[in-house]
């Protein structure tokens, strides 16, 4: 056995630019999926069955099918339909989506954990429903689930290499485009390993700061 490391040298640097495409749609993805995921939320806590039962249904499809089909629905199924959609708007697309599910999950059960008390003091001050959620639940239950949220963005950061599927120049594909150019696997895939490796630590590191920073302001 042999490994020659001197050979993908030269496509280190085209390998190093595979982090910000893969940052860029991750971060892209959690922004659309958290917004997507309050509004689902609220509907899974809503006193009106209809939109509770969309919420459920919603969250039943995504999390119950796995995210490539979900990411090969969206890319190869909606041009079938007359849908002109681009594998960037394709990957965030698929991974916000699939990430609001479980993002409507963790809101919906940090504001059931906001104390009852809180809901009846606003309901007695004659707080109408959508303020009290939006300034007074919200806030806390956002305080709550934080540490959940980063898991989901790390999450997604290791997930995002299915995207090369599609042929997303993210760090993976641009593995396997070392590959074919330099007909060498171990190296170019041990390489970007690592750099997945770096990223998922140095976020780990981040959400542990950002939960004992929340700790001690408690």
């Amino acid at each position: 056995m042999s490994f020659d490391f001197s050979r993908i040298q030269p496509f280190m640097p085209f390998m190093l630019e595979g982090v910000w495409v893969t940052l860029q749609f991750v971060s892209v993805s959690l922004l659309f999926g958290l917004v997507l995921g309050i509004v689902l939320a609220i509907f899974k806590i809503s006193k009106y069955r209809l939109f509770r039962w969309f919420a459920d249904f919603y969250t039943s499809i995504f999390r119950g099918t796995p995210l490539i089909l979900q990411l090969l629905m969206i890319y190869l199924a909606l041009p079938q339909f007359g849908v002109d959609i681009s594998q960037f708007q394709a990957a965030f697309l698929a991974f916000g989506l699939n990430s609001a599910a479980y993002v409507s999950e963790i809101i919906r059960a940090g504001i059931q954990a906001v104390d009852k008390g809180q809901r009846e003091a606003a309901e007695a001050l004659g707080i109408p429903y959508r303020p009290m959620m939006l300034r007074i639940i919200l806030p806390q239950a956002m305080r709550n689930i934080l540490p959940a949220l980063f898991n989901e963005f790390i999450n997604l950061t290791k997930e995002s290499a299915i995207v090369s599927v599609i042929g997303v120049t993210d760090l993976m594909r641009r593995a396997q485009i070392t590959s074919a150019e330099t007909y060498l696997y171990f190296e170019p895939l041990l390489f970007v390993g690592l750099i997945y490796y770096v990223l998922v630590m140095g976020l780990t590191v981040i959400g542990r700061l950002l939960e004992r920073r929340l700790k001690r302001s408690d």
